[in-house]
């Protein structure tokens, strides 16, 4: 038989559950306009004791395409991640494509990172242009002859979902996602756009007004056992 005490535990870590829950919710809405965003789903578990409990999962699905006209803007039109490295060595993957040419010329993400094992793109070209396979080409000025500068490489993961996010909305891998692999044949690179996040804004709005129904009715219902356990106590007394 649940006690009182039982009820009002239950009460509280339920709506901590759903609080969390809310949190990843509201996470989504305030990404809505980050660069190849994946939004996160927090499933609720029901156990037999009247307990929720939550998982996490990212949804890797792609995102829309926005034209930018950027030269330095990519955008990935298949799954997969483009490997950038920290000035220390580490290598981390992302899926926004928003590059730019750092003091030493070198094709870098908006926080410095390399893009790949480093693109280094001459002062004197007329113009840059990024295959579908990701081949980066110049012509320089008063030549007619393509100047390749090296590969956007793009590479996979045998499991999305075992990859662990870090920030800068980027992603490192794990055992469960497996190392990556390069892909070395593809058309996934798309110069002069951006990936949009794939959040749903409208379902994640609707989400948070059913959240907070949910929320209000189950502190209400701690109060009101609370109180009941009060009064039991008084009466004792």
């Amino acid at each position: 038989m649940t006690t009182l005490q039982g009820l009002i535990r239950r009460g509280i870590i339920n709506t901590s559950v759903q609080f969390e829950r809310l949190g990843y919710i509201s996470n989504n809405i305030g990404n809505l306009n980050t660069n190849a965003y994946k939004s996160v789903r927090f499933e609720q578990l029901l156990d037999e004791n009247g307990y929720l409990d939550g998982e996490v999962r990212y949804d890797y699905r792609q995102g829309s395409f926005m034209k930018t006209n950027r030269p330095l803007d990519v955008a990935l039109t298949g799954p997969g991640f483009i490997p950038v490295t920290s000035p220390n060595g580490e290598v981390q993957y992302t899926r926004d494509g928003s590059f730019k040419i750092n003091n030493e010329g070198y094709l870098v993400t908006d926080d410095g990172y390399l893009v790949g094992d480093g693109i280094k793109v001459p002062v004197n070209h007329e113009g840059l242009r990024i295959k579908q396979d990701g081949t980066v080409f110049i012509i320089e000025k008063g030549h007619t002859q393509q100047t390749v500068l090296g590969k956007i490489p793009v590479v996979q993961f045998q499991n999305m979902e075992g990859l662990k996010p870090v920030e800068y909305n980027r992603v490192v891998p794990t055992e469960q996602s497996g190392e990556p692999k390069l892909l070395k044949e593809h058309n996934y690179v798309a110069q002069g756009g951006l990936e949009r996040s794939n959040a749903n804004y409208i379902a994640n709005i609707n989400e948070v007004l059913r959240l907070n129904s949910s929320m209000i009715a189950g502190t209400r219902l701690i109060k009101v056992i609370d109180d009941m356990y009060q009064r039991s106590i008084n009466l004792t007394q």
